[in-house]
Parts: C-alpha cells; sequence; structure tokens
C-alpha cells in the first residue's frame, strides 16, 4: 500500500475509449488526480457529476484526471468494462476511466473504497487521500468546499499537502476471490 509522500504507482490500464493509459500519460504541469470509483457504487452515483465537473476544473489548472474501476465485474455485472463505456457516457467523462481487471493497480495504490481519491504532485509525489468533498449518497451543502479541487490547487502552488484530508467513504472494492 502506497501512503502519503511516497511515489505514486505507475500503470498502464485500458480505457474505455480503447487505448492504454499510464500515469505519465495523466501527469500534467500541476500534477494529476487518480480516483478509484466504479459504475454501481450509490456514493459514485451521487458524486459522479461533481466528480466530472471538478476533473474538468483540474485539468483547466494543469492537473491530469483519471478514474480507475477495479472492481470484480464478473461477480459485480453493473462494473463489467461495457458498463463502464455507459457510464462514462452518461456522465459525460473527458478523463480517461480505466480498468484495471487484476486490481493490481488499486491493491499498490492501497485503494479501499469507490470513490477513493488520490492527489499527486508533479513529481510523481501522492500528497493527497480521500474524498471528494463531503457529499455521501446525497450532494454535500451548497456552502461545503470542494475538497479535493482546493488541495490540488494548494499541491499545485505551493508544493504542500493540506494539513487536513478527510478519509474516503463509501463502498468497498469488489475484491476478486
Amino acid at each position: 500500500m502506497t501512503a502519503l509522500n511516497e511515489r505514486a504507482p505507475d500503470f498502464s490500464l485500458r480505457s474505455t475509449a480503447g487505448r492504454q493509459v499510464s500515469l505519465s500519460d495523466v501527469l500534467m504541469d500541476n500534477g494529476a488526480v487518480i480516483a478509484f470509483i466504479c459504475n454501481h457504487c450509490p456514493y459514485v452515483v451521487s458524486a459522479a457529476p461533481r466528480i466530472a465537473s471538478d476533473a474538468l476544473t483540474l485539468m483547466d489548472a494543469g492537473v491530469g484526471f483519471a478514474a480507475i474501476c477495479a472492481n470484480d465485474g464478473e461477480r459485480y455485472p453493473a462494473d463489467s468494462f461495457e458498463r463502464m463505456k455507459e457510464f462514462a457516457d452518461q456522465y459525460k467523462f473527458r478523463f480517461p476511466y480505466l480498468h484495471d481487471e487484476t486490481q493490481d493497480v488499486a491493491r499498490r495504490y492501497g485503494a479501499r473504497v469507490t470513490p477513493e481519491f488520490f492527489g499527486i504532485d508533479r513529481t510523481g509525489t501522492i500528497l493527497y487521500r480521500g474524498r471528494l468533498d463531503a457529499g455521501q449518497t446525497t450532494p454535500p451543502p451548497a456552502d461545503a468546499p470542494r475538497e479535493l479541487v482546493e488541495a490540488m490547487r494548494q499541491i499545485a502552488k505551493t508544493g504542500d499537502a493540506p494539513a487536513l484530508q478527510h478519509p474516503a467513504a463509501g463502498c468497498s472494492i469488489k475484491w476478486k476471490e
């Protein structure tokens, strides 16, 4: 399991667009976010429009973004690769949505739930691990901060991790037996 202040594990995974994507493809001038999500978790479904919006905000600020589904698509057909394509289209993802079929990448990151976000600085070091915002299966209060966006803005500007990082809450990753 990778901890804060450690190098983000590299990967090469197939995207719903049909190409292989690695961490270096995602990393931009101001870092990157790797999100572990799936298609059926009510926490992810509730957050999907905000994930799509915040990803665009971050990409416009020079922070790359990719999401990874590591759930067992055989035991949980709603998380199959074909359904991932539908989910990405439904929520208009403008970032790579990647399939971690072996679950190796999720294990190397130490991802536990969906959604869970890893913020990486421009050097490839993980400086943020936690949630998107205060929303869970419902949107956050209107005055709630955009925690991931604010964390990545701070990392891009100062190179420092935010002192306060809330752990991710959601559905457990559906591991293969």
